[in-house]
């Protein structure tokens, strides 16, 4: 396998519009960081797990395994015996004094106000801890710690099943991490940040064994623990595939990180720099081996702007709406069977072509609200039947227009095409006008109802407070699907 390491790193910002497939593309970004392996059987399995871990690390992954099996306590004969000890100690080419060295990393990984042990070489950092019965426990408070472990106890576990049903002849190891910004995602969850950590581990004398236990600590976020494997796995590239960046605030986010993620100051290169961690105080610097992509929603102006600093570093490109890659609706219960008409025209007035459809809906859009108002292809894109049309004009499209337009009538029916048309052709009518036209005030109650029921199933109650209900009304029969909304050449005027 060729040297990645070699390349340059990537850091890249997919902008565009609502529903125009930058969420998709780091999708299949994600598949280029993934590599898919053969299976192996469970020896082969186990060494790979425990290939590199210290003895400490070897103890804690079996009272993990322990725990995972629902026994908190381990006696040192049930360690030692355990597959992940004996196999440890077959890759170190070990057959004796094995309880010894149990005995060993216990004692020296022992909490220091342990009241069973005496123990004057202990290191710094406390593991275990032992009962009045010789049974041996994980401190609550290590368990922060130890969360890199239990991923890889997972992963093996998981895998040890796939092996014994059968399934997935390749296994897939993910080079990536993948996290979604919003408002509230802050440096704690991206870098590292102090935690809560729950445990249910049993306590020395006689404490409840299922008593749930909290503690805190300095525990790694999304970001930082993506380069810690990264940094041990130089000959491979990592990506950090991040969804909505602007949501957040992003020089709030990175932190100190902002200047390290720069290609010539990562790690090993020419202007390398190196920090020391907020919480941890840690040296750390990023990985030339970590392509970093996201995306950015043009729309979102209500929220934070992407740091102009952060503009520096990123390559940007943009992902406009792509209509060629929809398709045309066949409607064979559109109303052209008039004998005057030939059979190509029955056959045009019997299509919609959805291509020329959100064409022209953006060329209105771009004109009247800008061209970051525009819709992606998304919206369109599973869309093969008029009925599944109807339903993402009622649902979607006109909800998020109704938004960007403030609720303005003239606006709407502009884009739609509305206006020079008869009331029943509408696809947005003025609820005023309705009743100025002598129109029962309980039919307009009743399209107001079902427009504010179609379009807002599953919205938020931010979008009905943002606009004026009362200013426009979607067609009736367009949400009924009747009337004039059954014929493909009232959709063909959109284009």
């Amino acid at each position: 396998m060729p040297d990645m390491s070699t390349h340059e790193p990537t850091n890249l910002i997919y902008t565009g519009v609502a529903g125009t497939g930058k969420t998709y593309r780091l999708l299949q970004i994600a598949k280029q960081y993934t590599d898919h392996l053969p299976k192996m059987d469970d020896e082969d399995l186990l060494g790979q797990l425990l290939q590199g871990l210290s003895w400490r690390e070897v103890v804690c992954l079996i009272f993990l395994d322990f725990q995972s099996k629902k026994q908190d306590l381990v006696k040192v004969p049930e360690l030692v015996n355990h597959e992940f000890f004996t196999k440890k100690a077959t890759q170190n080419d070990r057959e004796k004094n094995l309880s010894n060295t149990a005995w060993s990393v216990l004692q020296m990984h022992c909490s220091i106000t342990s009241e069973t042990v005496s123990y004057k070489n202990r290191a710094s950092q406390a593991y275990f801890d032992k009962d009045n019965s010789g049974a041996w426990y994980l401190l609550p408070e290590s368990m922060g710690l130890l969360q890199d472990l239990s991923q890889e106890l997972a992963e093996f576990q998981q895998a040890q099943h796939d092996n014994q049903h059968h399934h997935n002849q390749m296994l897939g190891q993910q080079r990536f991490s993948m996290v979604s910004f919003h408002q509230a995602y802050g440096y704690e969850e991206f870098v590292e940040g102090i935690r809560p950590v729950m445990s249910g581990a049993a306590q020395a004398n006689n404490s409840p064994s299922n008593q749930t236990q909290m503690s805190y600590a300095v525990q790694d976020g999304a970001f930082l623990k993506l380069c810690q494997r990264a940094a041990r796995d130089p000959q491979q590239r990592y990506a950090m595939l991040i969804d909505e960046i602007n949501r957040a605030n992003v020089s709030r986010v990175f932190g100190e990180l902002l200047s390290l993620i720069e290609p010539d100051k990562r790690a090993g290169k020419p202007n390398a720099m190196t920090v020391n961690l907020a919480y941890s105080g840690r040296a750390f610097s990023v990985p030339a081996n970590v392509d970093i992509y996201a995306t950015m929603n043009t729309q979102d102006h209500s929220l934070a702007p992407l740091d102009m600093a952060l503009r520096r570093r990123f390559r940007f490109i943009d992902c406009p709406p792509q209509p060629d890659l929809l398709s045309i609706i066949v409607d064979a219960s559109s109303d052209s069977s008039d004998d005057n008409t030939s059979a190509t025209d029955r056959s045009e007035a019997a299509t919609i072509d959805l291509s020329k459809l959100l064409s022209g809906l953006n060329r209105r859009i771009a004109q009247t609200l800008g061209v970051e108002a525009q819709l992606g292809h998304a919206f369109l894109f599973t869309v093969s039947r008029l009925e599944q049309l109807q339903t993402a004009l009622i649902e979607q499209i006109i909800p998020q227009l109704a938004q960007a337009a403030g609720g303005q009538v003239a606006v709407l029916q502009y884009i739609f095409g509305d206006d020079q048309q008869p009331t029943n052709k509408q696809f947005i009518q003025d609820s005023q006008a309705l009743i100025n036209d002598g129109l029962p005030h309980s039919m307009d109650n009743q399209n107001n109802g079902s427009a504010q029921h179609s379009m807002f199933a599953g919205q938020g109650s931010f979008l009905s407070q943002s606009m004026n209900m009362g200013s426009y009304t979607i067609n009736a029969d367009l949400i009924a699907n009747s009337g004039e909304f059954n014929n493909a050449v009232l959709y063909q005027r959109l284009y």
